[in-house]
């Protein structure tokens, strides 16, 4: 017997270390749990399906209550029919209930783990036998977790208790694992509200189509409420059939006259009229298959294939007829079957005073009528225009259902966005009221499919609104679409961010946002996208530092819900948070584009905050922990390997980190120079590069040096920066020459041919690399307080290699001593620190030490301190 902390709740009996402790060792559902009984001596035995489990309470009236708890527990569970037994039967096999299970690596476990991902938890198995019999380890609600991915196979979920790093066996599978468990804690964000009002009505509570129970996700053109699975398969029939939304999720959709369409709709009037002839041959279940719920939902749906016809069906002037009688009444049911048999939404009534059944609907007071109506009007986005201002002008305007625009007519005028039929009509197909514009992105020309000018170049931009819909206008110009943007932007601007809209953005709008001293409260602000600089101006007009996100330090990717995107640049943060799905989303992607590289040159590089790209600091730091030994930039690394990491390095170096063990020395040296070789303009630049090479002529040596820094100042600063870090680099380098053999004749004949990109063939190109180095202090104006430093650091790095080549300690890692709040003896811990090791890392290992549970309004930081005890 071991002792153990055990808890029981509703769902599971589960034991743990110790009662501060927030992950079990083991669980087991109470659902699975057959019969308990005394065994005598204190002792007590459950019994599953499968496995026994024998515990000793401390006397015998501990264990009497806890069999008599037990037993009351799961005989309550086994009267709860026919829901639960429907749920059961819906989830006994070993993957129905996940959304995504499968072996991974967990550090501190010898082997994998089976993980599965299953709504807002994340449960972890020893195997899959376990598994299937449902008897786990432990499980983590989603709802305080963040998914971070740390390198090519690697990924950690962070809780506020403890971190958990997985390996996947490919970077495909990491990137399908962290997707999922994203989407987990979305759903674990989610609000129930609406769910659970639309739940209420009996029929709701069942997909409509396979019949899967608590259906969180529905189709709000159709009326249906429908399961994750079927959801999927809706998508699939495209924003002209069915309109996909969650009930959890979607929450701006959700309008009391919408709730209250779905309450007096139900699934049950829906499927009286979609589902009146469906053969129990091609019923679906929550047990079936994709291909079987595909196959059914486009029969169902876009085939009408067991739809209940009306009378009137083929007849278009008479279903039209019926479907303005019908929109003055509360007939819903005769509403739908009219519409979905064919009645147009948008027919001519034959009355000037309200000309389309919506407008009959809305004379006559029927709210659900419209909300109706509303929803089933061709799904679209409008688009583009000619002319500015408060005037009017042609229009392109695109479908979503298909890839053509059709030209409209578009007007501009009292904070209003009209978009007619032709300049002839008076009533407009759809009206924008600016007020309720929240984004607007401008997109670069691209060819669409026009009727009228098939393959003709279409400069585009979107509106996204409030009520979560999007827009996209076209135009035959890029001139004509800013200059409309420009104006529209006017309307909507609030007047304190008025000086935003000088600026040439790519996409501007209103969001929430956190940042400095007031975390506490979100508050609105103004924010405009240019190029790769984020410029923000708070509720107060007050504009702020614009963000220049290619040197964030990181960029936490946002995931719909509550979990905003969270940009850090040095010495700052800010979270960013959206109320509305597209537009949240489209901000995140635009971030997430803008702080990325985005060509082979210097400038278009991440960088960090003393202009050096990223990925060169990166190899540089990690060369300089681990790599100044004998062979470094001599021996060659494996060519797969240095082009694998190239590429990751290139695409998000932020998200790289390169670990001793994981990552070899000689293919990230190999890294480094085949990143300078490749190099778009090269790192002198080609304007520049025969200058430096003709310098090296020069006999006296003070005039070379001179010519060496006048050179270096006509270099951009981007290069600048860069050259000074890699000679920097190299300096030190061959300050271990004794034991490297890489003295700075040996450093140039390897970096000036690829520095100046020649293939070897011009003998100068080392002697440059050669020069920069004998003479880096003085080319560089190194002042001494720098060069103390640097010398500092090297003598460090020895001292830490000679520790290392003893047995001391591994290289890399430091016994650092760490005090928790005050410097006492009670609150130190001695923790070995990697080089790798980040501050939020060390953070948590200590106070998952000391067992104390962060909670949500808790900030804590770590200070590093000198000798002299300075912060």
């Amino acid at each position: 017997y071991q002792k153990r902390w055990v808890k029981l709740d509703a769902d599971y009996l589960r034991y743990f270390d110790s009662e501060k402790d927030t992950y079990s060792k083991r669980l087991i559902p109470v659902s699975s749990i057959s019969r308990v009984s005394s065994i005598g001596d204190q002792k007590f035995e459950v019994v599953t399906n499968n496995r026994n489990f024998v515990f000793r309470a401390e006397n015998d009236a501990d264990r009497n209550e806890w069999i008599w708890t037990l037993q009351q527990i799961a005989e309550e569970r086994k009267n709860k029919v026919p829901e639960r037994a429907l749920m059961s039967s819906a989830t006994d096999s070993a993957t129905e209930l996940a959304d995504k299970s499968g072996f991974l690596e967990l550090r501190g476990f010898k082997h994998k783990l089976f993980v599965v991902v299953a709504g807002d938890r994340v449960f972890l198995y020893k195997n899959a036998e376990d598994y299937r019999l449902r008897i786990g380890i432990t499980y983590i609600e989603m709802n305080v977790g963040n998914v971070k991915e740390v390198d090519r196979r690697t990924f950690d979920l962070t809780t506020p208790y403890r971190i958990f790093s997985f390996s996947a066996d490919s970077e495909q599978e990491k990137e399908e694992w962290v997707e999922a468990m994203q989407q987990s804690i979305t759903e674990a964000l989610s609000n129930s509200e609406v769910a659970e009002r639309i739940w209420a009505v009996e029929s709701n509570c069942f997909c409509a189509d396979c019949g899967s129970p608590k259906p969180d996700w529905a189709s709000i053109n159709l009326c249906v409420v429908i399961c994750k699975r079927c959801a999927g398969e809706h998508r699939g029939l495209g924003p002209g059939i069915t309109k996909v939304r969650s009930l959890k999720m979607d929450r701006k959709v959700w309008t009391e006259e919408l709730i209250e369409l779905f309450q007096r709709f139900g699934n049950m009037m829906a499927n009286q009229f979609w589902a009146a002839n469906v053969p129990p041959s091609e019923a679906i279940s929550p047990s079936s298959g994709s291909q079987e719920r595909r196959r059914f939902i486009i029969a169902k749906y876009r085939e009408g294939k067991y739809r209940h016809y009306h009378p009137l069906f083929g007849n278009q002037e008479e279903l039209d007829r019926a479907l303005c009688a019908a929109v003055t009444t509360s007939d819903l049911a005769e509403t739908q079957a009219l519409l979905f048999c064919g009645a147009s939404v948008t027919c001519d009534t034959g009355d000037p005073q309200c000309p389309t059944p919506l407008a009959l609907a809305e004379r006559s007071g029927q709210r659900l009528q419209m909300e109706f109506l509303l929803h089933n009007k061709t799904s679209g986005c409008f688009g583009g225009c000619c002319g500015v201002g408060r005037s009017s002008g042609r229009l392109l305007s695109a479908l979503l259902c298909c890839a053509e625009f059709s030209r409209r007519w578009c007007t501009l005028q009292d904070g209003v966005l009209s978009y007619y039929e032709n300049d002839r009509n008076t009533v407009p197909n759809g009206e924008i009221r600016v007020e309720e514009i929240v984004c607007l992105p401008l997109r670069s020309c691209r060819a669409w499919h026009s009727c009228s000018a098939p393959h003709e170049g279409i400069s585009t931009f979107e509106v996204y609104t409030e009520a979560d819909r999007l827009y996209l206008f076209g135009l035959e110009s890029p001139d004509s679409a800013r200059e409309w943007i420009k104006s529209i932007a006017k309307s909507f601007v609030h007047p304190r961010a008025e000086e935003l809209l000088a600026l040439d953005f790519e996409r501007l709008g209103r969001l929430h946002y956190k940042g400095g001293l007031t975390l506490e409260r979100a508050q609105e602000g103004w924010f405009a996208l240019v190029g790769s600089t984020l410029h923000v101006c708070s509720e107060d007009g007050h504009r702020q530092e614009p963000l220049q996100l290619r040197k964030l330090q990181e960029l936490c990717d946002g995931v719909w819900g509550n979990t905003p995107a969270d940009p850090r640049c040095a010495g700052r943060t800010l979270y960013i948070q959206g109320e509305r799905k597209l537009d949240f989303l489209g901000w995140v992607h635009a971030i997430q584009k803008a702080a990325g590289s985005s060509g082979d040159t210097l400038s278009e590089q991440q960088m960090t905050e003393s202009d050096v790209p990223l990925l060169v600091d990166r190899c540089i730091d990690y060369i300089t922990q681990c790599g100044m030994g004998q062979g470094i930039y001599r021996k060659s690394g494996q060519n797969s390997k240095t082009t694998s990491l190239l590429e990751v390095l290139q695409r998000d170096a932020r998200r790289v980190r390169l670990k001793e063990g994981e990552h070899q020395v000689d293919d990230v040296a190999n890294t480094l120079k085949r990143f300078f070789r490749d190099l778009g303009d090269g790192l002198f630049t080609r304007r520049w590069a025969p200058e430096w090479l003709w310098a090296t002529a020069l006999e006296d040596e003070e005039a070379k040096v001179g010519k060496y820094r006048q050179l270096l100042a006509a270099l951009p600063p981007v290069n600048r920066a860069t050259l000074k870090a890699l000679i920097n680099h190299l300096f030190r380098v061959q300050c271990f020459s004794g034991e490297n053999q890489m003295n700075t004749h040996n450093l140039a004949i390897v970096f000036g041919p690829t520095l100046f990109q020649t293939d070897g063939k011009d003998y100068k190109a080392g002697r440059v690399v050669e020069d920069l180095i004998s003479h880096y202090v003085e080319i560089f104006n190194v002042k001494d307080q720098e060069m103390k430093k640097q010398q500092d650091e090297i003598t460090a790095i020895m001292k830490m290699r000679e520790a290392s080549s003893s047995g001391t300690q591994q290289a890399g890692d430091f016994i650092c001593t760490v005090y928790l709040e005050e410097k006492k003896t009670e609150t130190e811990q001695h923790v070995k620190i990697p080089a790798t090791m980040t501050a939020e890392e060390l953070i948590f290992e200590i106070l998952d030490r000391r067992k104390i549970v962060m909670k949500e309004k808790d900030y804590w930081s770590c200070f590093e301190v000198n000798e002299r005890e300075e912060a």
